[in-house]
C-alpha cells in the first residue's frame, strides 16, 4: 500500500480500491492532507492533461472523478477536522434555460480535485440564484456553463445581474459549454473561458492566485 497505489486507482478509475487504498494508508498514519495533495489532487491533473491531449474521454473522467469521490468520502472530515484550507471556493451551475449537467458536474469533479470547495447549484439556475450563492458564500469563482446557443443570453444575464447587485467586483466569472468561445467570454464581460473540465481546473487556480 502506498500513496502510488491510490494515484493509480484514481487515474485507472478504480473506485473501490481508491476507498480501499485510502483506508489503508489513512490507518498507517499517513496525514489525510498528503494523501489529497500527493495523491488524489495529481492523479486528477495527470487524467485532465489526458483528456486535453485526446488520450482520455468523457467517460473515463467521469470514471477517475468517481474513484476520486470514493477517496474524498473518507478524507473530507478529517480534512475539516484538521482546518485543512481549501485554495478557493467556486460556485458552479449551468444557467437559466438550460438542464444539461454532465459538462457541469465534470468541472464541478475536476476542481474539487484541484482542492476548491464547490457549491453546486444544479441545473436551469437563474442569475437571481447565482447573485443569492455570491451574496452567501462569499466565493471567489462563479463558474456558468451553457450548452445550448439559445440560453448563452442567460450568461450575460447573469453577469448583469452580478454588476446591478454591486458584486461584479467580488468574484472572478468563469465560463464554458458547447457554444462558448474565448471571443463571446470576452464580449460578455467574463474573467475566464475554459473549452473543457481539465483546462477549467487550471484556469481557476490561475484566476484565484492572480
Amino acid at each position: 500500500m502506498s500513496l502510488e497505489s491510490i494515484y493509480n486507482a484514481v487515474l485507472s478509475g478504480n473506485a473501490p480500491l481508491a476507498r480501499t487504498e485510502t483506508q489503508a494508508e489513512l490507518d498507517a498514519g499517513t496525514p489525510a492532507e498528503a494523501i489529497l495533495n500527493q495523491a488524489c489532487i495529481p492523479a486528477m491533473a495527470e487524467v485532465g492533461r489526458l483528456f486535453e491531449v485526446g488520450d482520455k474521454f468523457v467517460p473515463e473522467m467521469l470514471i477517475s472523478a468517481r474513484a476520486m469521490s470514493a477517496s474524498m468520502v473518507l478524507l473530507k472530515p478529517l480534512l475539516a477536522a484538521a482546518g485543512v484550507k481549501q485554495i478557493g471556493t467556486v460556485v458552479v451551475g449551468t444557467v437559466a434555460g438550460d438542464l444539461h449537467d454532465i459538462g457541469k458536474n465534470l468541472v464541478a469533479m475536476m476542481l474539487e480535485g484541484a482542492g476548491f470547495k464547490i457549491i453546486d447549484l444544479g441545473t436551469d439556475v437563474s442569475p437571481q440564484k447565482f447573485v443569492d450563492a455570491v451574496k452567501s458564500d462569499s466565493p471567489n469563482i462563479v463558474a456558468m456553463s451553457a450548452l445550448l446557443t439559445t440560453t448563452t443570453k442567460s450568461i450575460s444575464a447573469t453577469i448583469e445581474a452580478l454588476t446591478e447587485a454591486g458584486l461584479r467586483n467580488q468574484v472572478k466569472v468563469m465560463v464554458g459549454g458547447a457554444p462558448v468561445t474565448q471571443d463571446f467570454a470576452d464580449r460578455v464581460g467574463a474573467d475566464g473561458f475554459a473549452p473543457d473540465a481539465g483546462s477549467a481546473a487550471r484556469k481557476a487556480k490561475e484566476m484565484v492566485a492572480a
